[in-house]
């Protein structure tokens, strides 16, 4: 079942029989007018909202969009053209459409319905129409490019955007091996952070030239693991003229089983896939391209062979507590996964890939196995160092790690009983790229995370859709005065919106504290620690006494905190009744508020909720001002 659409207060009306557009107003064939398209590329960075449509709506407002764009590429003769009459039943079988834009400017969104072809409607995309507009549509002339910043390698992919398929044109990889230097105490030696701002400063060449939104950048277990890791972050973001994500450890769980997902035969078979990096081992469950179990196990090649062969020097005794180390790190979830199988075994990364490739130097077989990995074992164990080992595959960057890798994999082998693994050409970086392609194409992994934790702790969906509408509204006035450059301003503030209730599933009383523990603290796909980190403050900051000890040094956050926190106050009373037209401008350091009159003095409550909401802010430097006209 669907609910109407309706368009939000102040929005602009739909065209009727008595209110037809000016046939002499000069616009492109198939395209909106100019003013109307601006305002579409404004709204779609300011509106990310979860809606319901109706279809026989849908179908009304193409028609009547028709009306003036007779000979756009939606229309023929007329009537709906073969390609959206098929992508149209997607609507009427899928309810939840997340649209980027929806109610101010839904009319130019239908005038813009230039569909390439039909969409399959056994895919049930909510977005097939959608994302086949114009205006979401990548620029084939930039590519997409993905950096990796592994524990032990850093990587550089770069990748053209055909049609959803992908086609690499350009890698890069350089050995840094951040977690040799990192001190038991969580601080990176000056030698590791030399070494890694150098190899940036090399990679931002590459990607220099790249539109920002084609790019993604992530820090894995290191970078997790190092407590001066902000400081490190700063510099080199400064050296790559990128902003760097640090991403979970089930995140970078998630991104490999993506990237390797996309680089096998789709198929029904369960896929057990495990990759070894430089500072954590990933195993990951799933079928197809959803995954079902992930895990990220603090052991990597570097740790590894740091601890347990010192100096480069291979003992038996070493090995073997290294796989017992392993072992032990392996037996909390080796019950799991075994009790739910898997038909095929996929490794992923250089390390795996390093052993493959001994393997087969050692006896002509691709592929690994127990009885491989025995074989390498012994001759690391002949050779005794790591500059003695006679592999003409190993190169002598990875020399130094290599038996720690081996260690685990043997460790892997013997306690989930696999027989035989293949290696994937597929891992993070490639994830990276798909997903990141994802989000071009409309298909953004965190809206359904958003959508899901709203579900699962039973939000109030329809108060918080008016939230975010006000909100939203709120940040498109306030963009005028303030800069929003280290913070996804529309995204996350629409998301906090849809999520500032989530603590009232465990309790009301300072159900804000709940919400942002649980943001803080769960496990949010597509989400990077800082983006959750963000999104937790905007939740735990929406009501009461204002944080500032949290978010002192996070201006930008700060100031989506307070329109977060008034789009919460003129929504106190739930009603679904139409606000007035609220004017807000902004300055450095100071917000106004204007009302109309005879409202405010029909809603007295509200205006004692503005005047408290005043003397909260007290405590930040953001003077909250009220007036009437």
């Amino acid at each position: 079942m669907c609910e109407r659409a309706s368009l939000a207060p102040g929005s602009p009306s739909l065209p009727g029989p008595d209110r037809s557009p000016d046939p002499s107003a000069p616009t492109a064939i198939g395209s909106p007018p100019r003013s109307g398209l601006s305002k579409l590329v404004r709204l779609s960075k300011l509106v990310r909202l979860s809606k319901l449509v109706c279809l026989s709506k849908l179908v009304r407002l193409v028609r009547l969009s028709s009306q003036t764009e007779t000979r756009s590429p939606v229309f023929a003769n007329g009537f709906l053209s073969k390609p959206v009459r098929l992508c149209l039943p997607v609507f009427a079988k899928c309810a939840p459409l997340c649209l980027p834009v929806f109610a101010k400017c839904f009319q130019c969104l239908l005038t813009l319905a230039g569909c390439r072809g039909f969409c399959p409607c056994s895919r049930l995309k909510c977005l097939a129409v959608v994302r086949s507009f114009p205006i979401f549509q990548s620029d084939s002339a930039a590519p997409l490019a993905a950096v990796d910043l592994g524990s032990n390698s850093f990587h550089l992919i770069v990748a053209y955007d055909h049609d959803g398929r992908l086609q690499v044109v350009d890698r890069h990889k350089e050995m840094v091996r951040l977690a040799e230097g990192l001190s038991p105490s969580g601080t990176l030696s000056t030698d590791a952070a030399a070494r890694a701002i150098a190899c940036l400063g090399r990679f931002a060449q590459r990607i220099r030239h790249l539109p920002h939104e084609n790019i993604r950048v992530v820090g894995t277990n290191t970078l997790r693991k190092a407590r001066d890791s902000q400081n490190f972050i700063e510099r080199a973001e400064k050296a790559l003229g990128h902003r760097i994500e640090v991403i979970s450890g089930r995140e970078e769980a998630r991104l490999i089983y993506l990237g390797v997902s996309h680089s096998h035969e789709d198929n029904y078979d369960t896929r057990l896939v495990v990759d070894i990096g430089g500072g954590s081992t990933e195993l990951i469950l799933g079928r197809q391209f959803q995954p079902r179990l992930l895990e990220s196990l603090h052991m990597g090649c570097v740790a590894m062979s740091d601890e347990h062969f010192p100096n480069g020097r291979i003992r038996s005794g070493g090995m073997a507590d290294a796989e017992n180390a392993a072992r032990q790190e392996l037996e909390v979830i080796e019950h799991v996964y075994r009790a739910h199988g898997w038909d095929t075994v996929i490794g992923a990364s250089g390390t795996i890939i390093a052993i493959q490739d001994a393997i087969q130097e050692l006896s002509g077989e691709r592929g690994i196995t127990a009885d491989g990995i025995a074989s390498v074992q012994r001759r690391l164990l002949d050779a005794g160092h790591v500059d003695a080992v006679d592999l003409e595959s190993l190169n002598v960057e990875r020399r130094p790690v290599f038996p720690g890798g081996v260690a685990i994999l043997a460790a892997v082998f013997a306690a989930l009983g696999v027989d035989r693994m293949t290696v994937s050409d597929g891992a993070l970086r490639e994830g990276l790229l798909h997903d990141l392609l994802g989000r071009v194409h409309a298909e953004d992994i965190r809206e359904n995370t958003v959508a899901n934790l709203a579900s699962r702790y039973h939000v109030d969906t329809a108060q918080a859709d008016r939230v975010a509408r006000t909100a939203t509204r709120l940040l498109e006035q306030a963009s005028t005065g303030w800069q929003f450059r280290q913070v996804d301003a529309p995204r996350m503030l629409g998301w906090g919106a849809m999520l500032h209730e989530i603590g009232m599933d465990i309790a009301h009383n300072q159900y804000h504290k709940h919400g942002g523990y649980l943001l803080e603290h769960l496990d949010m796909p597509g989400f990077s620690r800082q983006d959750q980190h963000h999104l937790a403050m905007i939740v735990r900051a929406h009501r009461r006494k204002f944080p500032i000890e949290l978010l002192r040094d996070a201006p930008e956050l700060m100031r989506l905190c307070v329109l977060m926190r008034l789009a919460v106050v003129f929504h106190r009373s739930r009603a679904t009744l139409p606000l007035p037209s609220i004017s807000l401008s902004v300055r450095r350091s100071s917000i106004k508020l204007t009302l109309p009159k005879r409202w405010m003095i029909e809603h007295p409550l509200t205006a004692l909720d503005i005047q408290q909401e005043a003397e909260f802010l007290g405590a930040i430097p953001i003077e909250l001002q009220s007036g009437m006209r």
